[in-house]
């Protein structure tokens, strides 16, 4: 039998007091730590086949298994989906075969991978955040995605942004942090009682011990005609 899944824990009561001036600080800033070798020949591997897309592009950044990237590909048949994760164990659990056409599953540091796909100027339609980051103790919150100084380079990618998980503490954060970079946001909350279409196993597996989970959905920025 599948053992229930923990609830995150943190003795940080709600937004953490430092946030607003660290999304500040991060904006002012440009992050500089060099890239891996690794990362950037997988990324060259990978580049080559998303240049020959003609479609949308969608990025399912942290995809643990790719299980995840399965089934957006399978969702969006008109798009191609790419899978990032850090760690060849995850990924090696995953889909080895009979991937469709539009999916690929690239081993990569996702700060790196972030850095490479701004740079290599990739525009999205969609950017999922499904893996678990809490990084729950007050002191790590640079840890968490959006206190990291990657952030901005990550929002630089464009497309409906999604995050979902089940520390309410953590979507409230990613909403005032996407406030202050001038984003729409909309945070929602759903269990297992609500027709909710899951699309990770992390998901499944809060949902599955009771857990109430937070949806974080921010449209693509409008661009303005003349640039104004």
């Amino acid at each position: 039998m599948q053992q229930p899944s923990r609830t995150v824990t943190s003795s940080q009561p709600g937004v953490h007091p430092a946030l607003a001036r660290t999304v500040a600080r991060h904006l002012r800033q440009t992050w500089q730590r060099p890239l891996s070798g690794h990362s950037q020949q997988a990324f060259a591997v990978m580049a080559e086949s998303v240049a020959a897309w003609s479609g949308p592009l969608i990025l399912d950044a942290g995809c643990g298994t790719g299980a995840s990237s399965l089934q957006l590909a399978l969702d969006h048949p008109e798009a191609l989906v790419v899978g990032v994760d850090k760690s060849r164990a995850r990924l090696g659990r995953g889909l080895a075969e009979d991937c469709p056409d539009n999916l690929l599953l690239v081993r990569a540091d996702l700060v790196d991978f972030w850095r490479l796909a701004a740079a290599a100027d990739w525009k999205l339609a969609r950017h999922y955040l499904l893996y678990p980051n809490p990084w729950p103790k007050p002191g790590h919150l640079g840890r968490r995605w959006h206190a990291h100084p990657v952030f901005p380079t990550l929002l630089a990618l464009g497309g409906e942004l999604e995050l979902r998980t089940n520390w309410e503490t953590y979507a409230r954060e990613w909403q005032q942090a996407l406030l202050l970079h001038g984003r729409v946001v909309e945070v929602d909350s759903f269990d297992a009682g609500v027709a909710e279409t899951v699309v990770s196993p992390f998901e499944r597996k809060y949902l599955a011990s009771g857990q109430r989970c937070w949806c974080v959905r921010s449209p693509a920025p409008v661009a303005v005609a003349g640039g104004l």
